[in-house]
């Protein structure tokens, strides 16, 4: 039961963050009809975030290891923002009304906005 409590508040503090991240960030974009659209995006787009993230950020850690090295990890700032580039193609592949346009500075800072925002709502939340 932790689990999917835990779960369940990485997911919500995840769409808040994709949702402030709508709100601040040129290049983000997220056009609905209603608030039920609105959150019902939100969360499929975190969902679709945590499974590229969950699914892809491994592998290409451990591919990559030369580069985290030698760029001292700000390489995971250009991944970071790939992946999150994914999720937006991934999101307007499903139909979901969620845009990136473009990997800077929309990306990029989007991905960084999300982490460090998610970071602080599960650190506040205790999502462990």
């Amino acid at each position: 039961m932790d689990f999917l409590k835990g779960l369940l508040i990485r997911v919500v503090t995840t769409a808040v963050a994709f949702w402030l991240a709508t709100l601040l960030i040129p290049g983000i974009s997220l056009h609905s009809g209603s608030v039920t659209e609105t959150v019902t995006t939100l969360l499929l787009v975190a969902v679709i975030f945590g499974v590229v993230n969950a699914v892809l950020q491994p592998i290409i850690k451990t591919v990559g290891c030369g580069f985290y090295l030698l760029t001292l990890g700000l390489i995971a700032l250009v991944v970071n923002g790939l992946l999150f580039l994914l999720t937006s193609w991934i999101a307007g592949e499903a139909g979901l009304p969620f845009h990136v346009d473009g990997f800077w500075p929309a990306a990029v800072l989007g991905a960084l906005f999300v982490g460090i925002v998610t970071w602080i709502l599960g650190a506040v939340l205790d999502r462990d």
